[in-house]
């Protein structure tokens, strides 16, 4: 007995894509609310009931990513979704400082935003949470000055496409 039912395929898709993060926005746990889905497609959260405040990231680093890792156990019969973003914030700055030290005291929902216009949500149910990083400056007069930080949720769901209002405008 399958425990799914495939619904289509794939074909080779045009080249019309780039890659990278235009920005990111940060809201804190639990203020999103519930998530409203789209009629046709479970992937995809049209509205949230909640009243979250978004503070918004611009990001113009190629070393900002949001990689999502799918692991399963055969033996254990799970599967999970693990999402990491990597975001590197360039100068150092008071201001700054006090939000990304609040920022790895919580575990705050993500939306994150492409540079092909899609938008998804990272942490729905469970946050993400700072898992390592550093405030830095470098030696040379070109070296790197700020902030590196690597966020990980870990979600039983991939991180849902946005439209409507979820969509950040």
């Amino acid at each position: 007995m399958s425990c799914t039912t495939l619904t289509q395929g794939r074909a080779l898709s045009c080249s019309d894509t780039v890659g990278g993060l235009d920005y990111i926005e940060f809201a804190d746990y639990s203020t999103i609310g519930n998530p409203t889905f789209d009629a046709t497609d479970t992937d995809v959260i049209t509205t949230f009931d909640g009243t979250p405040t978004w503070y918004k990231y611009d990001l113009a680093s190629t070393q900002n990513t949001f990689v999502e890792n799918v692991t399963s156990d055969d033996d254990a019969g799970t599967t999970y979704f693990e999402q990491v973003l990597t975001l590197s914030l360039k100068k150092l700055d008071i201001a700054s400082h006090k939000e990304l030290k609040l920022l790895a005291y919580g575990r705050p929902h993500v939306r994150i935003t492409d540079r092909n216009g899609n938008s998804f949500i990272a942490g729905l149910k469970k946050g993400m949470k700072v898992t390592g990083g550093s405030f830095q400056t470098g030696g040379a007069l070109s070296d790197f000055q700020g902030y590196n930080l690597t966020l990980t949720g870990h979600e039983r769901m991939p991180a849902n496409f946005l439209s409507g209002a979820a969509k950040p405008s």
